[in-house]
């Protein structure tokens, strides 16, 4: 079963938890998450499963970045969630999905007790603008029968930012163990505006 915008609202503070919440972004049955103003890209030309792969920040200004097809972008939500007794999902909105942008490629289902920020793995079939705080996604809570072992995974638990792949910590332990090296980019166009 899923829960009712009225019934999220309702159990906010229970086993529900939306920060910042803004009742505008709740809908008949889910919430409107928003994106934040940075995007990550990575930079191998390879990426390796394995192995700790690097990635670069691209700001998102107030005028928007265009992402361009063929190449994976990471953002991550404004909101940060906090779950219990049911379990979390997030899809894209149909406006967005109708510009041919996925917000989450294959990682839209969340787990009972997840604590964090939702990286959205973005992917446009052609060239299109986002821009920060955007409502780009929306969440939803189905309920769960059984017994519960909540998420308590030391790779994305509680994370703070973007999370990139840390895949490699399950199938190389001995990988270096700090976060990949990232910069800070901000894009122009030939025509010197933000991209």
């Amino acid at each position: 079963m899923i829960l009712s915008g009225q019934e999220i609202k309702k159990r906010l503070g229970d086993t529900i938890d939306i920060t910042p919440f803004n009742e505008d972004n709740l809908n008949p049955n889910s919430y409107n998450l928003t994106l934040h103003d940075e995007v990550m890209v990575y930079e191998e030309v390879v990426l390796d499963m394995r192995q700790v792969n690097r990635v670069r920040r691209l700001k998102i200004p107030e005028s928007g970045l265009v992402l361009n097809p063929n190449q994976l972008y990471l953002g991550r939500t404004v909101e940060r969630t906090e779950t219990h007794d049911l379990v979390p999902m997030i899809e894209g909105r149909s406006s967005i999905g109708r510009l041919g942008l996925f917000v989450h490629v294959t990682a839209g289902f969340g787990d009972v007790g997840f604590k964090g920020f939702w990286t959205l793995e973005m992917f446009a079939v052609q060239p299109v603008k986002i821009y920060p705080g955007v409502q780009i996604c929306q969440i939803f809570y189905h309920e769960i029968a059984g017994d519960v072992t909540e998420y308590k995974s030391s790779k994305y638990q509680n994370n703070r930012d973007i999370q990139p792949s840390l895949l490699y910590q399950e199938l190389n332990p001995d990988a270096e163990a700090d976060s990949p090296q990232m910069t800070l980019d901000f894009k122009k166009t030939s025509n010197g505006r933000d991209s």
